[in-house]
């Protein structure tokens, strides 16, 4: 007679006893894991009021937006604005809060809502705490990477706004579209 495995899984569904033909039955753990299910949902928590439609075809209206959204804060906070293919504004949500001069930005929080809300085109944005809208070499370098992140996602980065002190109309900001940096 050939050896036979048997594998029987007991009650507890952890342990399994395993016969070989010619041999004492030995027990020995069968590994299992839970595996999360998840759902993700958008939640929609307000909105902000634009004069006139809702389509943004200038970095000054962006940069309007922006500011109303992220007001006036001691540190730095990156946010996203999401298009439709008509260039409309799809949402605004922030991405991350950084410190007094620095906000860690990195591409899969950047177009995770973008993705979720089907959107055709992204502009992003951040303050400057000090009022000073020159782009850093950092925000240079997080702005290629985000393009070629887009780029790879068939939704591109539109511009990228860099807020500095103002309100409304008189906010200052740097267009790295505008500045033909984009």
């Amino acid at each position: 007679m050939k050896n036979k495995n048997c594998v029987k899984v007991g009650p507890d569904g952890a342990t399994a006893t395993s016969l070989v033909s010619g041999e004492s039955s030995a027990t020995e753990a069968v590994k299992r894991s839970r595996v999360p299910l998840y759902r993700v949902m958008l939640d929609r928590t307000g909105s902000i009021v634009k004069e006139g439609t809702a389509v943004v075809t200038q970095a000054r209206e962006a940069a309007r937006l922006f500011r109303e959204f992220i007001g006036d804060v001691p540190e730095e906070h990156f946010a996203l604005m999401v298009l439709d293919s008509r260039k409309r504004v799809i949402g605004i949500t922030e991405v991350s809060v950084g410190t007094l001069s620095a906000s860690l930005v990195h591409p899969r929080e950047v177009f995770r809502a973008a993705i979720l809300l089907n959107g055709a085109a992204v502009i992003v944005s951040h303050n400057h705490p000090s009022g000073d809208p020159s782009p850093s070499a950092e925000d240079r370098e997080a702005t290629r990477r985000l393009q070629r992140a887009g780029e790879l996602l068939g939704i591109p980065v539109a511009d990228h706004v860099v807020l500095g002190e103002g309100e409304g109309d008189s906010v200052r900001f740097f267009s790295f579209r505008e500045s033909g940096l984009l």
